[in-house]
């Protein structure tokens, strides 16, 4: 195993090229580059020929890990940073696979934002690309290497590289090819031209970079075409980062009438769309394509040509580029996915309704034992179809947001809670409509929900044409009406279920999959439990979570403890920053013997906790927002403490925790925003 690695080593320093590499660039052939490991894990060793560093389970355990971490770096323009790397493990070590992560620790986060991860083993090394967004701040570059099962498990780096440019762009200079990569057909494919290489039949020309023969470029070539519409692919790295503007390239046809030069883009979910193709005869020179390319989500960009038989020819492609400014006449501005949200606390946005009469009604309801507040912070605005007091059956009440763009792919989420139906069927329903309100399709409706629970849907959804999302509330008779709740309208760009949607955001937690890094000292009965639905109690504790009405809290269970009895949960390590850090979370506090539920500061080395924030008592039969603003330059942990009250009615919980840098936005008081002490801080404990 290690004579192979050594080999595919000696494969990696032929990409390391030059070693006057950028700042946060690393070839490892002679020292680490400013890259250290972290003292408190595993080391990273230097291989003692050069070429690479590398951990393994010659001396590190299962579940074991090593950090690298790189010296401040700034990236002030758009940059690449590029991972070449191999993951090797043992036959049978599927189930326990290592992994590599990637983040970046900016200078003003308490934590860390996880950019990149994988655990594809591989036989040769392999090579991510990865876009960092042009910013003023500070970082470094966190990797991760976490040891799977096996005795002959190991992770290797052989090269680090920052560029300022775009991950997409390539003049195909390097052996790595920027991360491009030819899916492979058993007669046509795309090869490296130019330099010493003389591997095609046809008479390729000079490249476009250095317009002579040391410089390389792709082609493809028609000479071993055995089928009708033989394709071969070449395919750029997976965008990381938004961006919008104009990609250009040279290419150049050896053109008969039997082949296609196309451009396609593919998102994470497998759809294809066409973006630009050859038009007609070409003159076998280099041409410049310049075409509008938007990625507001993850996608990658691939160059297919299709030949007919063996005498289409060549394609050759060179010097691909991208400019954040459009191209020539392009005038179009980007869609912004923030215009088509609301959460209702000011007005409808940009939502509407019909002209025949308010089906849809803005209110702020005191939340009781029948309906709890608004979902946003739980005492805020939110709207409301009360069919019962419409004036006919089969009333339908619409509301239309604005238009969409058409051919992206939008990801729609809203909360919704349902009442004092007998049959919830359709009672809420999502329409597409195209622009002229003709054509319309059902894309959601209501089936069975548990009724008064603020419960979350998500809709993917991508149509051709521009298309308005229009929400219906149905009262099929007069003898089964109801009301119907629409809170927190949200649309983004990209599918619901692309990856990078699927965990929480960096320094969140939702409590969905586990506890994220949230530990306690004992666990037993009397400690804190994640649950979902309602709790075992009745009137007290929540009837589902916060996050999407079916999921995962964290609560006390008053039932298992005694009077007075505390539990504590402890976020992770924050690291001190200098600035104010902002803690947001939801909290539900209902039950005739509720008892107090606590926030403290504790700093790495000191025995005492600074108290941030604290309720007592019953509050509501709905989630309540609260924002703690503080400021802590020393590493240190937040500690949710709950104290079980007066009678088994006594169910605290909380859900959505989310750390972000800075201070708290501006809210209204009725959020409960809270910084420093809180009421009734003379008795702490019962």
């Amino acid at each position: 195993m290690w004579l192979r690695v050594i080999l595919l080593a000696m494969k990696a320093l032929q990409l390391a090229g030059a070693l006057d590499l950028p700042a946060g660039s690393c070839a490892f052939e002679e020292n680490t580059c400013g890259f250290d490991s972290v003292f408190a894990f595993q080391p990273w060793i230097l291989n003692e020929e050069g070429h690479y560093i590398y951990v393994d389970t010659s001396f590190a355990k299962q579940g074991e890990k090593a950090l690298l971490l790189s010296s401040d770096l700034q990236a002030e323009e758009w940059s690449c940073l590029r991972l070449v790397y191999q993951i090797t493990m043992s036959s049978g070590s599927l189930s326990h696979p290592s992994r590599l992560n990637l983040y970046l620790r900016f200078e003003d986060e308490s934590f860390d934002r996880l950019l990149w991860s994988t655990d594809e083993p591989s036989d040769s090394w392999l090579i991510a690309s990865l876009d960092l967004q042009n910013s003023s701040k500070k970082f470094k570059i966190l990797i991760e290497g976490v040891l799977g099962q096996g005795n002959t498990t190991s992770i290797a780096l052989f090269e680090i590289k920052m560029t300022t440019g775009y991950c997409i762009e390539c003049d195909f200079e390097e052996n790595h090819l920027c991360g491009f990569v030819n899916r492979w057909n058993p007669n046509v494919n795309w090869f490296v031209g130019g330099g010493t290489s003389r591997n095609s039949h046809s008479i390729l020309p000079q490249d476009h970079t250095f317009k002579n023969e040391l410089g390389h470029y792709m082609y493809v070539d028609s000479v071993y075409i055995k089928h009708f519409q033989e394709v071969a692919q070449l395919i750029s790295p997976m965008t990381t980062a938004p961006m919008s503007g104009c990609l250009s390239f040279y290419y150049q046809l050896q053109q008969g009438n039997d082949n296609v030069f196309l451009l396609y883009t593919r998102d994470v979910t497998g759809l294809y769309e066409e973006i630009w193709k050859t038009s007609g005869p070409e003159n076998p020179v280099w041409n410049l394509a310049e075409v509008e390319f938007n990625a507001p989500y993850a996608m990658e960009i691939i160059f297919e040509v299709a030949f007919n038989g063996p005498k289409g020819g060549y394609v050759a492609l060179d010097d691909i580029s991208f400019s954040p400014v459009h191209c020539q006449n392009q005038t179009e501005l980007p869609f912004s996915a923030s215009e088509a949200s609301c959460n209702f606390e000011e007005d409808l946005c940009n939502f509407y309704q019909d002209k025949e009469g308010p089906g849809w009604t803005r209110v702020k309801v005191k939340p009781n034992m029948y309906r709890p507040g608004d979902h946003t912070s739980g005492l805020g605005y939110y709207l409301l179809a009360n069919t019962k007091f419409t004036s006919q059956p089969g009333y339908i009440g619409r509301l239309y947001g604005p238009t969409l763009p058409g051919n992206l792919q939008y990801c729609l989420r809203f909360h919704y809670s349902i009442y004092g139906f007998f049959k919830m069927s359709d009672t809420l329903a999502v329409y597409i409509f195209e622009e002229n309100h003709v054509v319309q399709e059902k894309i959601w409706s209501v089936m069975e929900s548990p009724r008064g629970i603020w419960m979350q849907a998500e809709i993917s959804f991508k149509k051709p044409m521009p298309t308005k999302v229009v929400f219906m509330s149905l009262c099929k008779s007069f003898w089964d009406c109801g009301l119907v709740a629409l809170d927190d309208i949200t649309v983004e760009l990209g599918s619901c279920w692309s990856p990078e949607k699927l965990s929480p955001p960096p320094g969140e937690c939702t409590f969905e999959h586990d506890e994220c890094d949230f530990t306690q000292e004992r666990r037993n009965r009397s400690s804190w439990h994640r649950r979902r639905g309602e709790t075992p109690t009745s009137y007290t504790g929540p009837k589902g979570d916060h996050t999407t009405g079916v999921g995962y809290y964290m609560y006390i269970e008053a039932s298992h403890m005694v009077y007075g009895q505390k539990a504590h949960l402890s976020s992770g390590p924050l690291r001190g920053v200098t600035g104010k850090h902002c803690l947001t979370f939801f909290y539900h506090m209902y039950g005739a013997g509720t008892g107090l539920l606590s926030v403290y500061l504790k700093k790495e080395g000191d025995r005492e906790e600074f108290l941030l924030w604290r309720r007592r008592g019953e509050q509501s039969i709905s989630w309540l927002r609260v924002q703690v603003e503080y400021s802590c330059e020393r590493q240190h942990q937040i500690i949710f403490e709950a104290i079980r009250g007066v009678s088994i009615r006594s169910d605290i919980a909380i859900d959505d925790v989310k750390f972000q840098a800075g201070p708290c936005a501006e809210v209204e008081d009725t959020t409960q925003q809270s910084s420093g002490y809180s009421e009734d801080l003379n008795e702490v404990e019962y």
